[in-house]
């Protein structure tokens, strides 16, 4: 089992839901945490609330900016030193019939949810190489079970698990390992969500968080590449 103390982790869009999780799981774990929003605000909120936890890093930081990314990458290593993992949850959906889904709509999801973790990976690349480190991407059930109002996030997710299994084989021979999480429904605020007391069937956040944590310790000659999960249960 590999011990994760003292490691980094770079988590996009930490500031609620999946993100969080992830980054209270890891920090539970005793690992420095980075977490990115775009809005300052939110994010320094979060990082106040999880600092309890340990070490972390609130950065604002848009996924769907470049420089933005970089500068993200940059910040973590200024404040830690190095970057072990790169989390890239950072996602958004519109949810609507193609006739009135607009073209605006459609940008922000493939820019967000599949070009935002291009540049995540891009950027992170350099010091994941060095620490022989971790890439792990939030995808969703959605990337391989379409249905009726969910074209463009259908689009973005479908796009992300390939994009994310073909960098998987790209990086292999630079010591990094790959994984995709693919949740179904998850108790969060997306998609102008409120989590409340009927969402006691989903998977929580911090479920994310452990399985998150479970892969990180893994004796690295396995690769677990692409992880399905669901509730356990349906709605009643």
């Amino acid at each position: 089992m590999q011990n994760i103390t003292g490691k980094t982790a770079l988590v996009t869009g930490g500031s609620k839901g999946i993100g969080y999780g992830i980054a209270e799981s890891l920090l539970k774990e005793g690992m420095n945490v980075a977490i990115t929003g775009r809005q300052t605000e939110a994010v320094e909120a979060a990082a106040a609330e999880l600092s309890k936890f340990g070490k972390v890093l609130a950065i604002t930081a848009d996924v769907r900016d470049f420089d933005s990314q970089k500068a993200a990458v940059a910040k973590t290593l200024e404040a830690f030193g190095s970057l072990d993992v790169m989390v890239a949850n950072a996602g958004v959906g519109h949810f609507a019939n193609i006739a009135d889904l607009t073209p605006t709509q459609w940008q922000e999801t493939i820019d967000t949810n599949l070009t935002g973790v291009f540049y995540s990976i891009k950027s992170s690349l350099e010091a994941l190489t060095a620490t022989k480190g971790y890439l792990i991407t939030i995808a969703s059930l959605a990337g391989t079970n379409f249905f009726a109002t969910a074209s463009a996030y259908n689009a973005s997710k479908f796009g992300l698990v390939g994009f994310t299994q073909a960098v998987m084989l790209d990086v292999r021979d630079r010591g990094i390992k790959v994984t995709t999480i693919m949740p179904g429904s998850v108790a969060t605020h997306f998609n102008n969500h409120t989590p409340n007391d009927a969402d006691a069937w989903k998977i929580q956040p911090e479920d994310i968080g452990q399985m998150t944590v479970d892969l990180l310790k893994m004796n690295p000659r396995t690769l677990p590449s692409k992880i399905e999960v669901r509730p356990a249960q349906v709605a009643k």
